[in-house]
Formats: structure tokens, C-alpha cells, sequence
């Protein structure tokens, strides 16, 4: 979910009129994905496979039929190893078909469960705020607010400063505003509403004070 040149000056300008009440500084960040779970991909296809396996024998007589449509309609009898090298290339076959599919990363997403994205989103924003914004600021006031549009989950990520005095539930509300943003299709809107609360929050706890300088870019950064 690419933004246009309009949001990203809007979500720039966000951010600084966010930071003229604050020492606090906010760096925004969205990327459309996350992470390509294709270990999630790589399991679904093996538990395909492996379904088929665990049904063989429940229903012997389907899987006979099978081979002898594939031999033109003939029954006959089939040797062990004949019968073996069939199921194998069935449930090879059955793996490569579905990884195939899951090439379609809707799908995909559609079929990892919430706390994998979860997990994953988390440890990419904590990767990218340690990058770009941890211990970046002289008072360790940078604090990284993340969107991952495809998973529709955010994070907002604090430097030492700020978490010992900010509560993390306190963020709950901006995350909230950054989501329902996304999900009626106005991200940058979201990431808007969502700097708004993170400044209102910053300059509580940490107001501007007189020769405090802009140590971190005030632009949307879209991965």
C-alpha cells in the first residue's frame, strides 16, 4: 500500500508540529510487509502432504481407483514398491502445488496465525528502531511509531528515556487511530491521528525546552 507524495508531506509535517511541543523525537516508518513467512508457507504445504498420507488408509479402495484411472482404467495388481513410489509422488506432488498457492501472499498472511504476525512485526520495528533511533537523541527521547500495512498491525517503539516514565499502555490509543486508519484504506490519515497522540503524550513528560535541536528526521520513511 504505497502513500503519495501528499501524505507523506502531511505525516511530515505531523511530526513536526508534533515536536515543537517536545524534546521528544518521533521518527515514522511504513513498510508494506514485515517479514515473507515462508517458514508458515513451507509448513502448510507439509501438513498438505502429510494429510494425504494419514488418509491413505482410511480409504484405501479411493486411492486404488486413482491408479487404475491413471492406468487407463485397467485394474491390476500393483507390487509394494509400485504402490509406495505412487504415494510418495502424490504427496511430493501435493507439497509442490501448495507452495505454489502460497505463493499468493494473501493467502499466506490469511493462513499465519495473528500471534506470528505479531511476533514478527514487533521484532522488525524493535530492529529498525534500534537501527535508525535508539540512543540517537542526547536525552534518549526518540521514539519509532511503525506500520506494517499487509499484517494491519502497528508499533511504537521507545528509547530508555521514555519508557521509564510513559506506561506502554498509554500508546494503546495512537495504535488504535494508526489501524483504523489502514483499515478504511487512509494510512497516511492513521499515521497522522497516531503522531498527534505520541506528541500529546511526549510533551507531558517531556516539554520543549529552549535550544533542544531537531536530531532526527521529521520525514515519512517507506520501506
Amino acid at each position: 500500500m504505497q502513500l503519495s507524495e501528499e501524505q507523506h508531506r502531511a505525516v511530515s509535517a505531523a511530526v513536526g508540529a508534533a515536536e515543537t511541543g517536545t524534546d521528544g523525537e518521533i521518527v515514522t516508518i511504513v513498510a508494506d510487509l514485515s517479514d515473507h513467512y515462508q517458514d508458515i508457507a513451507s509448513r502448510w504445504a507439509a501438513a498438505i502432504a502429510l494429510l494425504f498420507l494419514i488418509a491413505l488408509p482410511i480409504a484405501p479402495r479411493f486411492w486404488r481407483g486413482a491408479m487404475d484411472l491413471l492406468s487407463s482404467g485397467w485394474s491390476q495388481d500393483y507390487t509394494p514398491a509400485a504402490f509406495l513410489t505412487a504415494i510418495a509422488a502424490t504427496a511430493v506432488f501435493l507439497y509442490f502445488v501448495a507452495t505454489l498457492m502460497l505463493e499468493n501472499m494473501p493467502l499466506r498472511l490469511f493462513l499465519t496465525p495473528s500471534r506470528v504476525k505479531e511476533d514478527r512485526v514487533r521484532a522488525r520495528a524493535v530492529r529498525l528502531f534500534r537501527v535508525g533511533t535508539e540512543s540517537r537523541t542526547d536525552g534518549r527521547t526518540g521514539i519509532l511509531v511503525y506500520l506494517s500495512t499487509m499484517e494491519h498491525r502497528a508499533e511504537i517503539v521507545a528509547d530508555s528515556a521514555i519508557a521509564e516514565k510513559v506506561d506502554a499502555a498509554r500508546w494503546a490509543e495512537a495504535m488504535g487511530a494508526l489501524i483504523d486508519g489502514v483499515k478504511q484504506g487512509r494510512p497516511g490519515d492513521g499515521m497522522v491521528a497516531a503522531v498527534g497522540h505520541v506528541g500529546a503524550i511526549l510533551a507531558e513528560h517531556f516539554p520543549k525546552t529552549a535550544g533542544n535541536p531537531n536530531e532526527l528526521p521529521d520525514r515519512l520513511i517507506e520501506l
